[in-house]
């Protein structure tokens, strides 16, 4: 198949163009699936749910399948950003509209994305329909915070909680549409891209078409990779290891700011550190383990690992790794970015 050009690759956002669209395209939400799929089956749809979840799980996607497995036609389905829309005004417009019957379907379908957003009065108004909707109208809020949506409302709505996708899934999905797109993308840096996109299938994809868009001819480093993301060389960080295996912090410290020098994000290189001790860890206590590190570890890299699980990397310990945890959540809203894993460094190796 011959490779597609970069314009071609990235003139739609991917997570647009490779949204799922059927309940067989879902991946990591197989109990939200099956349920949904048998309410479909056996004609058991409730009038109103509610899809709680961190962003870019699936939320609004999984609406948009639901409205298409009942039949519903695109002129029948009505999507609302709560963020842009929240007061009262419009949610009245939205009950008046419901009155009326479908255009062409069974049911009016609507879709209320950021439904934690709603101001109070409208919650208000909006649950007079929840109370008693009419038999033709469904309603899916999806919502980030469902902390911040009323016990009133909750309780009228079926809920489903959506799970951020495992890396494993991540890391597949991101070579699958590499390849789907012309493009070779080496599984490290499939890897990288997954790390990168926490838990998110529209980050990851975000990522994805950055990495994209730097290659002239289809074929995709880890290093290519590393350098879209803002991350440091994978050997960079392993002398870092090493310094700090060691206990020698003034060599752990040249080889971050090193890697700052060179462009590198604080954040990512943290939690590059943070995933690498992780495997240090799960070598020297759970050595079957390491076939499934070799797929998410280069060669080299396991190398590395497997040589600090020994004696030779006694000060890489529990207690590192709980230091660089905080390191990382404190980075971003640290003074100066540095500060959490120099101090974190400090106060471990000190």
């Amino acid at each position: 198949m011959a490779k597609k050009g970069t314009e071609e690759r990235t003139s739609m956002a991917l997570y647009r163009t490779y949204r799922p669209k059927t309940f067989a395209d879902v991946r990591g939400q197989e109990m939200i699936v099956s349920v949904l799929e048998a309410a479909v089956k056996q004609n058991k749809i409730s009038h109103a749910y509610l899809f709680a979840g961190s962003r870019g799980t699936g939320k609004t996607s999984m609406a948009r399948i639901l409205a298409r497995a009942l039949g519903t036609a695109e002129e029948d389905i009505y999507e609302m950003d709560a963020a842009s829309n929240r007061g009262i005004e419009e949610i009245r417009a939205l009950r008046d509209g419901v009155s009326t019957l479908p255009f062409s379907s069974q049911y009016k379908f609507y879709i209320i994305d950021e439904a934690h957003a709603l101001t109070k009065d409208a919650w208000g108004a909006f649950l007079k329909t929840l109370e008693e909707p009419p038999s033709h109208a469904i309603f899916v809020l999806a919502t980030t915070e469902l902390d911040r949506v009323p016990e009133t409302i909750i309780s009228r709505c079926q809920v489903f909680s959506f799970k951020k996708p495992s890396h494993e899934i991540l890391k597949k999905h991101v070579l699958d549409l590499a390849k789907k797109e012309g493009a070779s993308l080496a599984p490290a840096g499939a890897e990288l891209i997954a790390l990168m996109g926490d838990g998110s299938f529209r980050d990851t994809l975000g990522i994805l078409q950055k990495v994209l868009t730097v290659s002239s001819d289809g074929k995709l480093t880890e290093e290519e990779v590393a350098k879209v993301v803002g991350a440091p060389a994978a050997g960079t960080v392993n002398e870092f290891l090493r310094g700090l295996a060691r206990k020698d912090i003034a060599a752990g410290l040249e080889q971050f700011h090193k890697a700052l020098a060179g462009g590198a994000d604080p954040r990512v290189f943290v939690l590059l550190a943070v995933t690498k001790i992780r495997g240090v860890l799960l070598l020297r206590f759970a050595p079957k383990m390491e076939k499934e590190l070799s797929e998410q570890f280069s060669p080299d890299d396991l190398a590395v690992l497997k040589e600090l699980s020994g004696k030779d990397g006694v000060h890489i310990n529990a207690a590192l790794l709980a230091e660089l945890i905080t390191a990382l959540i404190e980075t971003p809203r640290a003074p100066l970015p540095q500060l959490p894993l120099e101090l974190a460094l400090y106060r471990v190796l000190g």
